[in-house]
């Protein structure tokens, strides 16, 4: 990297809405001063290499964060490796490496930011660090919507306890998933709702309960509406979680290709149909319901 950079550092899982305001802060900031924004974050996730019981899900994946943060304004996106040497880091040290590796004249940070050996580089250690060192120092305010301080840690239990709403809003977007589409049973070709399966998710991502979803998908190419099943097929005896969404414009052929698929709102839980009969009226009432929920525009990118 050439040139003088303005950094922030965290592991900006979610990429939300407070995520996004430190981005813009520290792009704006850049161009004021004709250097380079530069996000420094981390894979794995911190937690999964210090306390592994205690690692969160995640509300992106690496593929996912990056799609997200290639919509900011940043000059570059640093991924640096979190080892247990990292860990171990003081906050000195840890800056240091900034100033090093990076150029750093300007380290931005959000209000409940800390790193270093037990996050002990709170914002007050970084300003004497600023001080001590010749480098700027800003801390961004938290964001609030609708009265409560966007975090990950909010967004993680909307998303759990299926709560798309709030996690929209917090996001800045619809939460969503990332995956290559796989052949499956073939069994909604003969209910007349043909659909696309995706492959197993990482275990690591969070999921919202199992149930019908309206979502919305998109591919390299394209992208439709949908209604998704998201769980066991008890009708049929599977008892593996599969996620398969019927598509409300038609199936192209997508085997083996990456889609994204976006939850838009909770239709109903997984259900038990005695026959498929049964199951295929549901489904028509299913479509119908997606049909009017999707018909309604797609939140706005993050701001």
């Amino acid at each position: 990297m050439i040139g003088e950079t303005v950094v922030t550092v965290g592991s900006f899982d979610g990429v939300h809405r407070g995520h996004w305001r430190i981005l813009q802060e520290i792009a704006e900031r850049a161009h004021r001063t004709g250097r380079r924004s530069l996000l420094v974050t981390f894979e794995p996730h911190p937690l999964e290499v210090v306390n592994p019981q205690a690692a969160p899900l995640l509300l992106t994946l690496s593929d996912e964060r990056r799609e997200v943060l290639a919509q900011s304004d940043l000059d570059a996106v640093a991924f640096m490796p979190f080892t247990r040497v990292l860990s171990n880091y003081t906050p000195e040290a840890f800056v240091r490496l900034l100033l090093e590796r990076f150029q750093m004249a300007e380290l931005v940070i959000g209000h409940d930011h800390g790193f270093g050996r037990h996050r002990s580089g709170d914002e007050h250690v970084v300003q004497d660090l600023g001080e001590k060192l010749g480098f700027g120092v800003d801390v961004v305010a938290p964001v609030e919507v609708d009265g409560r301080v966007v975090s990950s840690t909010l967004i993680r239990r909307a998303v759990a306890g299926g709560d798309l709403d709030t996690a929209r809003q917090q996001l800045g977007r619809s939460y969503a998933i990332a995956g290559t589409v796989v052949r499956g049973a073939g069994r909604g070709r003969t209910l007349g709702y043909r659909t696309i399966n995706l492959a197993p998710p990482d275990s690591r991502k969070l999921l919202p309960p199992d149930g019908v979803y309206a979502v919305r998908v998109e591919w390299r190419d394209g992208s439709s509406g949908g209604m998704m099943h998201m769980g066991a097929r008890p009708t049929f005896g599977d008892v593996e979680r599969s996620l398969e969404v019927h598509l409300l414009d038609g199936a192209p052929d997508l085997y083996g290709q990456l889609v994204k698929i976006s939850w838009v709102a909770r239709l109903r839980d997984v259900m038990s149909f005695p026959s498929p009969a049964a199951l295929t009226a549901q489904l028509d009432r299913d479509f119908a319901a997606a049909q009017s929920v999707l018909a309604v525009p797609p939140a706005g990118p993050p701001g």
